[in-house]
């Protein structure tokens, strides 16, 4: 199951209960800020998540990814390449 456009669990996400957050699929707003442009990015391309895109992994995702302060160190890259494989 797809959980996230970018890669995120969800499902073991901290925010997900904390922020009443149901996941980017289910949502129109993310709870930090107006939008999410990697969601909207890969929605624009009418992708279910950022695996399936021919430039993947983009700048945009490996910024997110590797932010200091709220990046996972590449596991949602990774996590991508996994459901792009079913």
């Amino acid at each position: 199951m797809i959980e996230s456009r970018c890669g995120i669990l969800c499902s073991e996400c901290e925010y997900r209960e904390s922020m009443k957050c149901s996941g980017c699929v289910n949502i129109n707003k993310p709870f930090w800020g107006d939008q999410c442009p990697v969601k909207s990015c890969c929605e624009n391309k009418a992708l279910e998540h950022c695996g399936q895109c021919e430039v993947f992994p983009c700048e945009l995702l490996t910024q997110f990814a590797y932010d200091k302060e709220q990046g996972d160190d590449g596991k949602r890259i990774e996590q991508c390449k996994k459901w792009a494989c079913r």
